[in-house]
């Protein structure tokens, strides 16, 4: 079962979470391997992996409802990694990859051969205001001296320091079984950061790498290693890790309530991309294949129009003919 554990240093302005993804992760993987693609190759099964953790802890610590997607694409055999967390912890994630990926690869060499890679972090609100946009943060995949960063967490530390002023420390790790991850952050000094919408405070940015507090805790999370955090429970690790510290922990968010597999793609909402195409050019894909048939990246679903569908999708708004099917 999938959980995530957050919890708060008392007396010290830091917080963290643990995540740990099992059946969610499982079926992310169960869904590829039965796609005609095959399954991913191990590192960028890893990567996949360490980015859904990365996005349920990044959600964690922001006060959002909506939906926040985690994109890494660049110039290498990985050209788009995307991993997506609603507000309720539903989660789905892909990666196009063209060109084979050999064991071993590191991030640089999946998606960053000559640093044209890149990491974005998107805040879809659920209900919007008229005219607003979704937030984006970009960052490139390489440090101040133009570096390649090798690690996701050195990536999403480097973003969150750059575009947030915010200290945090990230530890990730997955396999073929789990991906978890663990986020140590230091809290604002007053205000909700630029990830969720408001501005940064230059209190925050003053307090960069000064507060002693985070600093320690930071130091002593940094040295969990990727097979502990693979293999220990929460419990363990935060008594490892943290046994000299206080800690205030929440309620585990688990089962029905906690991080689970879920794909948002619909019938409706491939019907009205198909009608985005043009009348003309669906008929044109009808009369070579027979029919419209559309695949979902992340969860491997199978949307069929046949002629029939077709014709009723342009006449009808709802873009739903009697009797068509979704078939996986």
């Amino acid at each position: 079962m999938s959980e995530l554990h957050r919890f708060l240093f008392d007396g010290a302005p830091v917080r963290g979470a643990i995540v740990r993804l099992t059946d969610a992760w499982a079926e992310t993987l169960r869904r590829r391997a039965s796609n005609t693609a095959g399954p991913y190759a191990p590192p960028v099964a890893e990567l996949l992996g360490e980015m859904m953790a990365a996005g349920v802890l990044m959600h964690s610590s922001i006060k959002f409802q909506g939906a926040l997607v985690l994109q890494i694409f660049g110039d290498g055999p990985v050209k788009l990694a995307v991993a997506e967390v609603q507000a309720d912890l539903g989660l789905r994630a892909t990666a196009s990859v063209m060109g084979e990926v050999p064991e071993g690869a590191r991030l640089p060499d999946m998606v960053n051969l000559r640093n044209q890679g890149r990491c974005a972090i998107t805040l879809d609100p659920k209900t919007k205001f008229p005219g607003q946009q979704p937030y984006q943060g970009v960052v490139p995949l390489f440090d101040d001296q133009g570096q390649p960063i090798d690690k996701l967490s050195d990536v999403l530390q480097h973003y969150m320091l750059q575009s947030e002023q915010l200290d945090t420390t990230l530890v990730l790790a997955a396999d073929e079984k789990i991906a978890c991850g663990l986020l140590i952050q230091r809290m604002p000094v007053k205000g909700e950061r630029n990830l969720a919408g408001s501005l940064v405070s230059q209190e925050n940015e003053d307090e960069i790498g000064q507060n002693e507090d985070y600093n320690r805790i930071a130091t002593l999370a940094a040295s969990l290693k990727r097979e502990e955090l693979l293999s220990l429970d929460v419990d363990t690790i935060l008594r490892r890790l943290f046994w000299e510290e206080k800690l205030m922990l929440f309620a585990p968010e688990d089962g029905a309530g906690g991080p689970h597999f879920s794909c948002t793609c619909s019938r409706e909402r491939v019907a009205g991309m198909i009608r985005g195409l043009g009348l003309e050019e669906a008929n044109d894909i009808l009369r070579e294949r027979g029919e419209i048939e559309v695949g979902c990246e992340f969860c491997g679903q199978q949307y069929r129009f046949d002629k029939v569908d077709a014709a009723q999708l342009f006449a009808d708004p709802t873009g739903l003919a009697p009797g068509s099917s979704a078939v996986q």
